[in-house]
């Protein structure tokens, strides 16, 4: 048989099978294509391309396709992090005409900004890539988050040139966050199309690693970028290092994506002249398509997105926030769980194909909700011994004027509270103490009553000098709590690092054990979904239809757990309450996708276009 196909009018659109590195008699024998002789040159259609379980091994083409989409979406996960990682310094650069607080607030909004418009980048690059092809569309989202990350790291401060600097910052930012909502949906649907039938869930759970990769890449250019340059000179001009160096990794990136094909269940679609002229109506305003994103969303996304939260970002917020570890020992645990949960991405995504992808995600988010409580329970008990003695033996109290109360929403955790009942909900919830409020007297400030020892809030509004009441207030709360048996902030019983292989220190391997058994719930969420969603839509509006749900689960009702648990917390008084979070979304997910969702695992994504 001949090497390609003939160059003809007549046969422009046919696929091109090599670009997934099948060979002429691997297509021959593993596909049930159409063979014609044109002239003694042999020539295959896909119009009849019904593909059957693969048993071969991975071919070096499609090797070259899951390295390609994963690298390039490390590469975006580098870029969103870093920023994130960095936003104390940023502020101080690019918002130095506010005070510190003010500067922190707009630096981290600024990073909520590019979480919020992930799912209109859904839209916008969702609707191009099922418009114009997955390849082009994912070379575009990869330049625009490069560009975004590369100008950052070049851009004068306000110093230098005044309004202008956050301004093109914060549109750096919401440039990256909508790349990112594009940048995702591109990989997987790329992945998958390419995939053999029965191995998309082994071959789309590469993809799924990359977001800790991301997060592990960005951490270590920091490191050693801060410790080249010391802390003082990073934090004037060394910053700026880690962004402008992303530019050779966005080359890399670039270089080797150009030399991919486009997807075989895109290019068959075009041939067969079955794409959508409109994508974003066909999938959002056509109810038989709508519903399936809303049950997407609800039924897988929503409770994959808040387990994934809550064992990286809430776990290393608990350790750090409640249970008082320090931040090396805390990242070091966390870091510690990451690598020995990593590889169950690919195991759960491989193991998808057999059981299907359903089981595994659904019953990821019923353990999830069925063991956060022990599971926290044990964190604090491992992590800070004291503190989870206290919790259970100390009672706390904030009497207040429930006038005086209201809510304790912390979105990027800079908020400042004046009302002295919030004043003394929020230093107890970030003491980690467990108290609970009672209503006293109206219009009297509120009090803490600890173990018979009462300590006066301020009203922050009255106050002739704020720093020094909180500073006052602080201190006699403190002393009041450590009197009581809470442990002080250096208690020699709080768990601690001091190198990476630190392991005999009381606590440390349990609490590797814990919180790896968080991750390992979030690669079972998290493993097979790539796999489940692209199997969810038909090809033509594949690429809109499952980014959507994707970002909004993750970007939405992820993103905001962990200021919203905090929140619940500092509410309630209770250290576990913002547990409730992730339980409720969890639980809602298990129930609607094992009454709603259908298993895909044996989907044939080249029949449904």
């Amino acid at each position: 048989m001949a090497g390609s196909v003939k160059n003809a009018e007549d046969h422009k659109n046919a696929i091109k099978y090599r670009s997934v590195g099948l060979t002429d008699r691997k297509i021959k024998d593993d596909y049930p294509l159409k063979f014609s002789d044109m002239g003694g040159i042999m020539v295959f259609s896909t119009s009849a391309v019904r593909p059957r379980v693969e048993k071969r091994a991975m071919t070096p083409a499609e090797r070259k396709v899951i390295f390609a989409s994963s690298l390039g979406t490390v590469f975006e996960w580098y870029d969103f992090y870093l920023y994130g990682s960095l936003a104390s310094i940023i502020g101080a650069q690019f918002f130095s005409q506010f005070p510190k607080t003010t500067a922190d607030i707009f630096a981290l909004l600024a990073f909520a900004a590019g979480f919020l418009v992930r799912p209109f980048g859904a839209l916008v690059f969702g609707r191009l890539g099922d418009l114009v092809g997955r390849k082009y569309t994912f070379l575009v989202t990869i330049l625009i988050m490069g560009l975004s990350t590369f100008v950052v790291g070049l851009l004068p401060n306000y110093a230098t040139i005044g309004v202008a600097a956050p301004i093109i910052l914060i549109s750096a930012r919401l440039l990256q966050g909508l790349a990112l909502g594009g940048e995702y949906g591109g990989a997987a649907t790329y992945v998958a199309e390419h995939a053999p039938h029965g191995r998309r869930g082994f071959y789309t759970s590469w993809i799924q690693t990359t977001a800790t990769l991301g997060l592990f890449l960005s951490l270590l250019v920091i490191l050693a970028t801060r410790t080249y340059f010391g802390e003082a000179r990073f934090a004037e001009i060394g910053w700026r290092v880690p962004f402008i160096v992303s530019v050779l990794l966005l080359l890399v990136s670039l270089w080797i994506r150009l030399q991919l094909h486009e997807s075989p269940a895109f290019l068959k679609m075009k041939e067969e002249g079955t794409h959508s002229e409109a994508p974003l109506t066909e999938a959002f305003a056509t109810w038989s398509n709508a519903k399936i994103a809303l049950l997407a969303l609800f039924g897988l996304t929503m409770g994959q997105g808040v387990v994934w939260y809550t064992g990286q970002f809430y776990s290393l917020f608990f350790l750090q926030s409640i249970c008082k570890v320090d931040g090396y020992t805390a990242n070091l645990l966390i870091a510690w769980a990451l690598v020995i949960g990593t590889g169950f991405f690919v195991f759960f995504g491989w193991l998808s194909d057999h059981i299907g992808r359903k089981p595994i995600i659904l019953l990821g988010c019923l353990f999830a909700a069925v063991t956060y409580f022990p599971i926290y329970k044990a964190i604090t008990a491992n992590a800070n011994p004291a503190l989870a003695h206290a919790i259970e033996t100390v009672k706390v109290q904030v009497v207040a004027d429930p006038a005086d109360c209201g809510n304790l929403f912390n979105p990027v955790g800079t908020r400042v509270f004046t009302n002295s009942c919030d004043v003394a909900r929020d230093f107890l919830a970030k003491s980690g103490v467990r108290y609970e409020t009672v209503a006293g007297p109206a219009g009297q400030p509120a009090q803490i009553v600890i173990g018979g020892v009462s300590i006066q809030a301020f009203d922050a509004a009255q106050a002739t000098n704020v720093k020094a009441a909180n500073a006052e207030f602080a201190a006699a709360a403190t002393a009041a709590l450590q009197q009581a048996g809470y442990p002080k902030a250096n208690d020699p019983d709080i768990v601690r690092m001091t190198h990476p292989f630190d392991f005999n220190k009381p606590g440390v391997l349990p609490l590797i054990g814990l919180l790896a058994i968080l991750v390992i719930y979030v690669t079972m969420v998290y493993g097979p979904i790539a796999a489940a969603l692209v199997e969810l839509f038909p090809t033509r509006i594949r690429y809109t239809s499952m980014s959507l749900p994707y970002h909004i689960g993750n970007g939405w009702f992820g993103g905001l757990l962990p200021a919203t648990a905090f929140a619940m917390v500092a509410q309630t008084g209770d250290i576990y309450y913002g547990l409730w979070y992730p339980i409720v979304f969890a639980a809602i997910t298990f129930v609607v996708g094992a009454l709603f969702i259908p298993e895909t695992k044996d989907r044939d994504i080249f029949a449904d276009i």
